[in-house]
């Protein structure tokens, strides 16, 4: 039996190889069946579980004739031809040349990508290129038996497949919604599956607007090369005419994105609005990075009217930066424009330029570490008042602040792992401020000392169930020389008091206030590690000083009354997380103080898992004038989807002032997907209004057919058939 069956491959093996005999030197070719022979007129039959390949090909069929003198096969299906795209071809019979690129198809399905389908009564192989089907029909859905009709389909007399330009030409083309005819294009050109980026019309979107009115939106995409694509969206509604783009191109050292819009709204008296926002980032010289962002606006209000973005400060900014293990340099332009209600942008610091220098050296002989940093910084007004206002400041004040600052740093491991950390330092600030009126110095300049001295006691333990705590306390006692110059609060406007600086010497975020003499933080961290998945936290802090910092000689106090550190003992900082293997996560943060009423507080819940994904935040701010806070915030938000069906989910999001006892924005909506649509209703208001912005109703319908270069996003989506 051996000797037969290598005899029987040799033989095949033989005869193939001049058959299939190119001018390049000839590849191997295979033959595999139950049964072979060899007819008087030289036509090689094989019957039985026959499978040819050849240059990537595979044929699958019942029986294969091969015609020497013609050079043809003659396929006796059902026959299945798989090409080196993964591409599968269906068929009854057919008939091709040697190397199973030409020929004729009957009754053939091809199936593209495990997801387009193209049934044809007959297909027509020419070029080892074009597929030319006859009275096709074209589906990405599931199709189980011939008397239930697809979901969706397109019908057409003819298409050609290009396999070279991945490309789908139909002529005389329906298109069908279950088997209803929907509407008529003679000519269609669509992208195949295995092509990512080819030029068409993109998923296209109704929307009805209380503002906007109601209208269609069209996107269309344009390839330009490998490395460039513009989008253009043209959108038409009953009160608007808008045209949206989007450039990207990648770049050997980098990429750039640009986004932008221009409309003419009836419901505005402009005749043009628009908007662009760009970025990009490069890769320049000796490590170095460029970055660049662009926010332009026409007008205050096109952005939330037209559902772009809800930002009210637009950032422009131009940066250099370079990061290594011990170094770090940055420089920075940024322009900034406020579009909130009540704010002028003459008097708010427009224009900010930042340069910024750090680097670590370990010297042998001292131990430790060293650190010195340098950053010059300087914000500029257009205003030129000098006339002090309500903040006791010149509206049209300039400053520029020179910081540098030197530190050593060493730890020590202490008996009874007790872990020991030293730092001591040198920083020198200088200030100067341009049209600053009566009210501060013109310059200014201070050179601080600083020490400080931490000890943190991690404690492990494990139980049953190997499961692990970890206690640390940590006790840190610090100290800074000089006081705060007499200057404008510029950049110090909001401190957070939270885990992240509950052990720095000092708490400010920015050099115009430091904290000065003695203080001393406590804090302690409990934490629970379960294999299973389970894992919590618990963290608690407080914060004492030598003194209180005060408003004196007519300077602007340093702590506003929200931030937890107004007082000379501070309000008790209490942190936890939660998170087990459910998807359950839980985030708490706030401040107390003595008689533990709340200061602030922030509380942030979520649950994930293969079905739902829903999320939750409550945050509570009491009015703070030096935070620019006039009245109490108590906000909830709500967000998340649940999939209720193997087809269907729901999503919604929520915001709610409970201060104000309102709401603030609400939207809901329903998807259904399966393996060869989307459909997605939504609806949403946004109940917010102002001098310049009016509530605003928004209905969206969106439908998105996969299969022509947009593949099923989720197998669990597509349906299955019932045997």
């Amino acid at each position: 039996m051996i000797a037969r069956l290598c005899g029987l491959w040799c033989l095949l093996i033989v005869w193939a190889l001049p058959l299939l005999a190119q001018e390049a030197p000839p590849t191997p070719a295979m033959l595999v069946a139950d049964n072979v022979r060899l007819t008087a007129d030289e036509t090689l039959i094989a019957t039985g579980n026959v499978e040819a390949l050849h240059q990537g090909r595979r044929l699958k069929a019942r029986e294969i004739a091969y015609d020497r003198a013609t050079e043809t096969l003659r396929i006796t299906g059902p026959l299945t031809l798989t090409d080196e795209t993964g591409t599968v071809v269906l068929a009854d019979s057919a008939e091709l040349d040697r190397e199973m690129t030409n020929g004729l198809l009957r009754g053939a399905r091809i199936v593209m990508q495990q997801q387009l389908q193209l049934a044809a009564f007959e297909m027509r192989r020419t070029d080892a290129r074009y597929n030319q089907l006859y009275k096709v029909a074209v589906t990405s859905c599931r199709i189980c038996d011939s008397k239930s009709p697809p979901l969706w389909q397109i019908r057409a007399r003819r298409v050609v497949h290009d396999e070279q330009a991945r490309q789908l030409y139909f002529e005389n083309a329906q298109f069908r919604i279950l088997d209803t005819p929907v509407f008529y294009l003679p000519r269609l050109r669509l992208p195949d599956p295995t092509l990512d980026r080819a030029p068409g019309f993109l998923t296209p979107s109704l929307v009805n607007s209380s503002l906007l009115g109601t209208g269609v939106r069209v996107p269309y995409f344009i390839p330009i090369g490998e490395h460039r694509d513009l989008t253009l969206a043209p959108f038409w509604a009953t009160n608007s005419r808008r045209l949206e783009l989007r450039y990207r191109q990648a770049f050997r050292i980098g990429d750039i994105i640009f986004e932008g819009a221009i409309s003419d709204d009836k419901f505005n008296p402009r005749s043009s609005r628009g908007y662009l926002f760009g970025q990009g980032r490069f890769d320049i010289a000796r490590e170095f990075v460029l970055r660049f962002n662009i926010e332009w606006a026409s007008d205050d209000t096109f952005l939330l009217d037209h559902g772009f973005s809800d930002k009210d400060r637009l950032e422009n900014e131009l940066s250099v930066e370079r990061a290594r293990r011990d170094e770090y340099i940055r420089g920075a332009i940024t322009h900034f424009h406020s579009q909130r209600d009540g704010e002028s942008n003459a008097t708010l610091p427009t224009l900010a330029g930042n340069a910024e220098y750090e680097r670590r050296i370990f010297p042998s002989r001292l131990g430790g570490e060293l650190r010195f940093g340098a950053a010059l910084h300087g914000h500029y007004r257009s205003s030129d008042s000098t006339i002090a206002t309500l903040d006791r400041f010149a509206d049209g004040r300039d400053v520029t602040r020179f910081t540098t600052r030197l530190d050593w740093l060493r730890g020590w491991t202490l008996p009874g792992g007790v872990l020991a950390s030293f730092q001591t330092g040198l920083i020198l600030d200088h200030f100067e401020i341009a049209q600053s009126g009566i009210t501060s110095a013109s310059d200014a300049t201070e050179i601080t000392p600083t020490a400080a001295l931490e000890l943190r006691w991690p404690l492990m333990k494990s139980t049953g169930g190997a499961v692990t705590h970890v206690v640390e306390p940590v006790l840190q006692m610090a100290w800074s020389g000089g006081s705060n110059p007499d200057i404008p609060l510029d950049e110090t406007t909001q401190v957070e008091f939270d885990e992240g600086n509950l052990f720095n010497p000092s708490r400010f975020n920015a050099p115009d206030r430091r904290e000065r003499g003695y203080s001393a933080a406590l804090g302690l961290s409990w934490t629970r590690i379960d294999p299973t998945g389970w894992q919590s936290s618990l963290a608690v802090g407080q914060v004492w000083r030598d003194e209180r910092l005060l408003e004196r000689d007519g300077v602007t106090p340093s702590f506003t009354k929200s931030s937890g550190l107004r007082d000379r003992t501070s309000d008790f900082l209490i942190a936890g997380q939660f998170r087990n293997d459910t998807g359950l996560a839980v985030t708490a943060r706030g401040l107390f103080d003595e008689v533990f009423d709340t200061t602030k507080v922030e509380a942030r819940a979520s649950w994930q898992n293969d079905y739902t994904d829903i999320g939750a935040t409550y945050v509570w701010l009491p009015d703070d004038p030096g935070e620019n806070r006039p009245s109490t915030i108590s906000e909830w938000a709500i967000d998340g989807s649940y999939r209720f069906a193997r087809h269907w989910t729901g999503h919604a999001d929520w915001r709610f002032d409970v201060a104000e006892d309102r709401s603030v924005r609400a939207g809901a909506g329903v998807t259904y997907s399966n393996e060869c649509v989307d459909i997605t209703l939504s609806v949403s208001r946004r109940f917010t209004s102002s001098t310049i912005l009016e509530p605003e109703t928004n209905i969206g319908f969106t439908v998105g057919l996969r299969g022509f270069s947009a593949t099923t996003r989720d197998k669990s989506f597509a349906r299955t058939c019932r045997n």
